[in-house]
Protein backbone atom coordinates (compact mmCIF):
# COMPACT_ATOMS: atom_id res chain seq x y z
CA UNK A 1 0.00 0.00 0.00
CA UNK A 2 1.84 3.67 -1.05
CA UNK A 3 1.73 5.91 1.70
CA UNK A 4 0.88 9.44 0.49
CA UNK A 5 3.51 12.06 0.87
CA UNK A 6 1.31 15.21 0.20
CA UNK A 7 -0.38 17.39 2.32
CA UNK A 8 -3.72 18.81 2.04
CA UNK A 9 -4.50 22.13 2.62
CA UNK A 10 -6.89 21.93 5.68
CA UNK A 11 -7.45 25.47 6.33
CA UNK A 12 -7.91 28.34 3.36
CA UNK A 13 -7.46 31.61 5.76
CA UNK A 14 -7.33 33.66 2.75
CA UNK A 15 -10.70 32.76 1.72
CA UNK A 16 -12.43 32.34 4.91
CA UNK A 17 -11.00 36.15 5.18
CA UNK A 18 -12.56 37.31 2.19
CA UNK A 19 -16.20 35.49 2.31
CA UNK A 20 -16.38 37.31 5.85
CA UNK A 21 -15.43 40.89 4.68
CA UNK A 22 -17.40 40.14 1.69
CA UNK A 23 -20.76 39.43 3.69
CA UNK A 24 -19.87 42.33 6.48
CA UNK A 25 -20.09 44.69 3.38
CA UNK A 26 -23.70 43.02 1.75
CA UNK A 27 -25.14 43.34 5.02
CA UNK A 28 -23.93 46.96 5.67
CA UNK A 29 -24.89 47.81 1.71
CA UNK A 30 -28.71 46.29 3.09
CA UNK A 31 -28.67 48.40 6.22
CA UNK A 32 -27.97 51.32 4.49
CA UNK A 33 -30.73 50.68 1.93
CA UNK A 34 -33.16 50.05 3.93
CA UNK A 35 -32.37 53.25 5.91
CA UNK A 36 -32.49 55.20 2.52
CA UNK A 37 -35.29 53.68 2.08
CA UNK A 38 -36.97 54.93 5.89
CA UNK A 39 -35.79 58.36 5.23
CA UNK A 40 -36.89 58.40 1.86
CA UNK A 41 -40.54 57.39 2.99
CA UNK A 42 -40.13 60.26 5.93
CA UNK A 43 -39.26 62.93 3.58
CA UNK A 44 -42.43 62.11 0.89
CA UNK A 45 -44.43 62.25 4.26
CA UNK A 46 -43.46 65.46 5.31
CA UNK A 47 -46.39 66.61 4.42
CA UNK A 48 -48.80 65.21 7.33
CA UNK A 49 -49.37 67.62 10.00
CA UNK A 50 -47.94 66.50 13.79
CA UNK A 51 -50.43 64.84 15.61
CA UNK A 52 -51.68 66.59 18.40
CA UNK A 53 -50.44 66.69 22.31
CA UNK A 54 -52.88 65.22 24.56
CA UNK A 55 -54.62 67.72 26.98
CA UNK A 56 -53.79 67.96 30.39
CA UNK A 57 -57.57 66.62 31.18
CA UNK A 58 -58.37 63.36 30.01
CA UNK A 59 -61.70 63.23 30.81
CA UNK A 60 -63.61 60.00 31.98
CA UNK A 61 -61.65 56.96 31.41
CA UNK A 62 -63.78 54.29 29.72
CA UNK A 63 -61.01 51.70 29.21
CA UNK A 64 -57.67 51.12 29.94
CA UNK A 65 -54.95 48.67 29.05
CA UNK A 66 -51.50 47.68 28.51
CA UNK A 67 -50.54 46.47 25.41
CA UNK A 68 -48.05 47.17 22.29
CA UNK A 69 -47.93 49.90 19.80
CA UNK A 70 -47.54 48.47 16.18
CA UNK A 71 -47.34 51.38 13.86
CA UNK A 72 -49.64 53.29 11.74
CA UNK A 73 -50.03 52.94 7.95
CA UNK A 74 -52.54 55.09 5.55
CA UNK A 75 -56.68 53.61 6.04
CA UNK A 76 -57.25 50.97 3.84
CA UNK A 77 -53.20 49.94 2.47
CA UNK A 78 -52.00 48.06 5.55
CA UNK A 79 -48.43 47.91 4.62
CA UNK A 80 -47.89 51.74 3.78
CA UNK A 81 -46.05 52.51 6.76
CA UNK A 82 -46.39 55.99 7.94
CA UNK A 83 -42.96 57.34 9.62
CA UNK A 84 -43.44 60.74 9.77
CA UNK A 85 -43.45 62.19 13.52
CA UNK A 86 -42.27 58.90 15.14
CA UNK A 87 -45.52 56.85 13.67
CA UNK A 88 -43.52 53.87 12.80
CA UNK A 89 -41.95 53.09 16.07
CA UNK A 90 -42.90 49.90 17.38
CA UNK A 91 -43.30 50.00 20.63
CA UNK A 92 -44.87 49.34 24.35
CA UNK A 93 -48.24 51.07 24.94
CA UNK A 94 -50.57 52.15 27.77
CA UNK A 95 -53.90 52.53 26.17
CA UNK A 96 -56.67 54.65 27.52
CA UNK A 97 -59.99 55.37 25.98
CA UNK A 98 -62.16 58.32 27.55
CA UNK A 99 -64.60 60.48 26.38
CA UNK A 100 -62.21 62.84 25.15
CA UNK A 101 -60.29 60.74 23.08
CA UNK A 102 -57.91 57.88 22.72
CA UNK A 103 -54.22 58.00 23.99
CA UNK A 104 -51.72 55.64 23.69
CA UNK A 105 -48.78 56.24 26.25
CA UNK A 106 -45.09 55.54 24.54
CA UNK A 107 -42.21 54.96 26.97
CA UNK A 108 -39.40 55.71 24.47
CA UNK A 109 -41.42 57.11 21.86
CA UNK A 110 -43.76 59.90 21.74
CA UNK A 111 -47.42 59.60 23.21
CA UNK A 112 -50.43 59.50 20.82
CA UNK A 113 -53.15 61.56 21.29
CA UNK A 114 -56.31 61.01 18.85
CA UNK A 115 -59.12 63.31 19.96
CA UNK A 116 -62.56 61.82 19.95
CA UNK A 117 -63.61 63.49 16.69
CA UNK A 118 -60.73 62.11 14.54
CA UNK A 119 -61.58 59.08 15.54
CA UNK A 120 -63.03 56.62 12.51
CA UNK A 121 -63.59 53.33 14.29
CA UNK A 122 -61.53 50.63 15.15
CA UNK A 123 -61.70 46.93 14.44
CA UNK A 124 -59.86 43.57 14.65
CA UNK A 125 -57.48 42.62 11.84
CA UNK A 126 -54.76 40.36 11.39
CA UNK A 127 -52.03 42.41 10.31
CA UNK A 128 -50.49 45.91 9.86
CA UNK A 129 -47.67 47.50 8.53
CA UNK A 130 -45.96 44.30 7.41
CA UNK A 131 -46.56 42.32 11.41
CA UNK A 132 -49.00 39.66 11.42
CA UNK A 133 -50.45 38.88 14.38
CA UNK A 134 -52.72 35.20 13.52
CA UNK A 135 -54.51 36.02 16.96
CA UNK A 136 -55.11 39.27 16.24
CA UNK A 137 -54.69 42.99 16.29
CA UNK A 138 -56.48 46.00 17.50
CA UNK A 139 -56.69 48.76 14.39
CA UNK A 140 -57.55 51.84 15.28
CA UNK A 141 -59.29 54.13 12.23
CA UNK A 142 -58.35 57.84 12.65
CA UNK A 143 -57.76 61.69 10.23
CA UNK A 144 -54.86 63.92 10.94
CA UNK A 145 -54.92 66.86 8.61
CA UNK A 146 -57.67 65.41 6.15
CA UNK A 147 -55.84 61.81 5.68
CA UNK A 148 -57.11 58.75 6.84
CA UNK A 149 -54.91 56.60 9.21
CA UNK A 150 -55.08 53.20 11.13
CA UNK A 151 -52.88 52.29 14.42
CA UNK A 152 -52.47 48.89 15.55
CA UNK A 153 -52.06 47.39 18.74
CA UNK A 154 -51.92 44.32 20.49
CA UNK A 155 -53.30 44.25 24.00
CA UNK A 156 -51.89 41.75 26.52
CA UNK A 157 -55.44 40.46 27.27
CA UNK A 158 -56.33 40.13 23.81
CA UNK A 159 -60.13 38.70 24.68
CA UNK A 160 -60.37 42.43 25.66
CA UNK A 161 -60.26 43.51 21.60
CA UNK A 162 -64.09 43.05 20.95
CA UNK A 163 -64.66 45.60 23.94
CA UNK A 164 -62.49 48.04 22.77
CA UNK A 165 -63.81 48.00 19.12
CA UNK A 166 -67.14 48.39 20.99
CA UNK A 167 -66.19 51.26 22.40
CA UNK A 168 -64.37 53.04 20.32
CA UNK A 169 -67.29 52.74 17.78
CA UNK A 170 -70.04 53.88 20.91
CA UNK A 171 -67.22 56.63 21.03
CA UNK A 172 -67.16 58.04 17.13
CA UNK A 173 -71.65 57.51 16.66
CA UNK A 174 -71.38 60.13 20.18
CA UNK A 175 -68.86 62.06 19.21
CA UNK A 176 -70.72 61.96 15.52
CA UNK A 177 -74.14 62.68 16.79
CA UNK A 178 -73.01 65.96 19.04
CA UNK A 179 -71.62 67.45 15.83
CA UNK A 180 -74.94 67.34 14.03
CA UNK A 181 -77.10 68.58 17.25
CA UNK A 182 -74.18 71.47 17.09
CA UNK A 183 -74.51 72.39 13.34
CA UNK A 184 -78.17 71.91 13.66
CA UNK A 185 -78.91 74.39 15.99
Amino acid sequence: MPLATEKGQVTDWPGYIGASVGLLILIGLVYWLMRQGWNWRRTTQSDLPQPPTAPDELGEVLLAAPGRYHGTTTAGNWLDRVVAHGLGTRSLAELTLTERGLLARRPGADDLWVPAADLAGARLDSGIAGKVVPSGLLVVGWRLGGRGLESGFRLDAADEHEAWIEAVGALVTRTKTTKTEEAAT
